[in-house]
């Protein structure tokens, strides 16, 4: 009982006094984090998209990405420091590499699970393939593709931490410290943040995707039709109450 109020009363003295190194450190771990994000989103959604019109390459992309997945965290590091070098660049490449995978394949899936029948339909409405894929596709896909993005965002943040190991910044530097120095406050104060971080992008890309699900969506623009109907129904009866007065 002793040993965890001496631990919390360290933690407690530890945090106050480095408080603003440890909010600069949860700042800069979660500006790597959003690059790295980014940078996945760019390339990630566009090739899973291409694989969607081109088939054959399926298995070359998602092969590549699951290679990504098998190779340890820190080896991957360790290699592309005689690439480039030591720093948030290296981090911030390795975390694109580790997050490519459930993009991928979420951008994939979510466009080839949308019903033949609609495609079909928005054939028959005369839509070119790119009108087909922006106003039928994706938005129905969106849901799955956002369950992609909130996998890849916990397992950024996540390995954000090893950044330290080569030189980079972010909470990993007061776990590692804490590691060296055998002070469990330390690792604490670094490791808290981090997973406090990781759960607040889980639970905002969560809320995110129920938000586009169709059936959710269905209901606003049935909601908004039927507060417009009431406003024009409103407006008619006020206009045949004027009309009677005269």
């Amino acid at each position: 009982m002793s040993g965890n109020k001496s631990f919390f009363s360290l933690l407690f003295n530890y945090c106050i006094d480095q408080h603003s190194r440890i909010i600069s450190l949860t700042l800069e771990h979660l500006y790597i984090s959003l690059v790295a994000l980014l940078i996945t989103l760019v390339i990630c959604i566009p090739l899973g998209i291409y694989i969607t019109r081109n088939e054959k390459l399926k298995p070359y992309v998602i092969g590549m990405a699951n290679i990504f997945q098998t190779i340890p965290s820190l080896a991957l590091l360790g290699f592309l420091i005689f690439i480039l070098g030591i720093g948030n660049k290296n981090a911030i490449a390795v975390l694109v590499m580790f997050a490519m995978l459930p993009v991928i394949q979420n951008t994939y899936i979510g466009i080839k699970n949308v019903t033949p029948s609609l495609v079909q339909a928005a054939k028959g409405m005369g839509m070119t393939d790119r009108q087909i894929l922006f106003k039928v596709e994706l938005p129905l896909a969106l849901p799955v593709i956002i369950g992609g993005i909130r996998v890849a965002s916990v397992w950024i943040i996540g390995t954000a931490s090893l950044a330290a190991a080569i030189g980079g910044g972010g909470l990993g530097r007061l776990i590692f410290s804490g590691l060296s120095s055998l002070r469990n406050e330390v690792i604490f104060a670094g490791a808290f943040p981090a997973t406090l971080l990781a759960l607040l992008s889980d639970q905002g890309f969560k809320l995110l995707q129920a938000y586009l699900t169709p059936e959710r969506r269905a209901k606003r623009v049935l909601k908004k039709a039927n507060r417009v109907e009431g406003t024009e129904k409103t407006e008619s009866k006020k206009i045949l109450e004027k009309m009677g007065e005269i």
